[in-house]
C-alpha cells in the first residue's frame, strides 16, 4: 500500500515493505518487514490533453528516508532494525543510521523531523532554495495526517495484511513494496 502527500515541491510517500537484503551488515542478517517513509521531491507534468485532463505528477527525487523495520522473525514491534538514512547519492541511499530514539519512539521520531523540513533538507545536502519556504509550514501542518497513515501501516504489517513476503522461493533476494 502506498500513501502519498504532496506540497508544492515536497512530498511524503509511506508504505509498506518487507525486505531479503542479499547483502546484509552484521547482525541485520534475515528478512526485514515494516514501513518505509520517504521525503521526494516532486515534479508536475504536462498536461496530456486539455485543460480539464489530468495532470501527471512525478515523484521524484529522494530526499531522506526512514525505515521503520523489524526482522521479520523477530516479536513484532521489536523495531530492531529501524534507522534512517539522512542522505541519498542520487537515488541510492547512504548508510543506514540507527538513533535509541528512533527506535524507542519511531513514530514520534519521524514526525519531529518531518517538522523540521529546513533542518531535514540542510542534512541531505538539498540547497533550500530548491523548496518554496510554504512547503515547510504545509508539512508541518499535515504531520499529524501522515504519522496516522505510519501508524495505520504498522498495525498492518504487525496484523499480517501487508509487509508480507512473496510467494514462493523467493527469499534469497526479495524487495515487495512501492518503494
Amino acid at each position: 500500500m502506498l500513501y502519498a502527500f504532496g506540497f508544492e515541491r515536497v512530498g511524503v510517500v509511506v508504505g509498506d515493505l518487507y525486505f531479503v537484503n542479499p547483502d546484509p551488515a552484521p547482525g541485520q542478517e534475515g528478512p526485514e518487514r515494516g514501513v518505509r517513509l520517504e521525503v521526494r521531491l516532486l515534479e508536475p507534468g504536462e498536461l496530456k490533453g486539455g485543460v480539464y485532463s489530468a495532470r501527471p505528477i512525478v515523484v521524484d527525487r529522494p530526499v531522506w528516508r526512514a525505515d521503520l523495520l523489524e526482522s521479520a522473525e523477530g516479536p513484532p514491534g521489536s523495531f530492531d532494525r529501524t534507522h534512517h538514512h539522512p542522505a541519498f547519492r542520487g537515488w541510492d541511499p547512504g548508510p543506514r543510521h540507527f538513533d535509541e530514539q528512533l527506535s524507542a519512539a519511531p513514530v514520534e521520531w519521524v514526525g519531529t523531523r518531518l517538522a523540521d523540513l529546513g533542518r531535514l533538507l540542510e542534512d541531505a545536502g538539498v540547497p533550500r532554495a530548491q523548496v518554496p519556504e510554504s512547503d515547510a509550514a504545509a508539512l508541518g501542518a499535515a504531520v499529524p495526517e501522515i504519522l496516522d497513515a505510519v501508524r495505520r501501516l504498522l498495525d498492518r504489517v504487525r496484523a499480517g495484511d501487508l509487509g508480507r513476503a512473496p510467494a514462493g522461493d523467493a527469499r534469497q533476494s526479495a524487495r515487495v513494496g512501492w518503494l
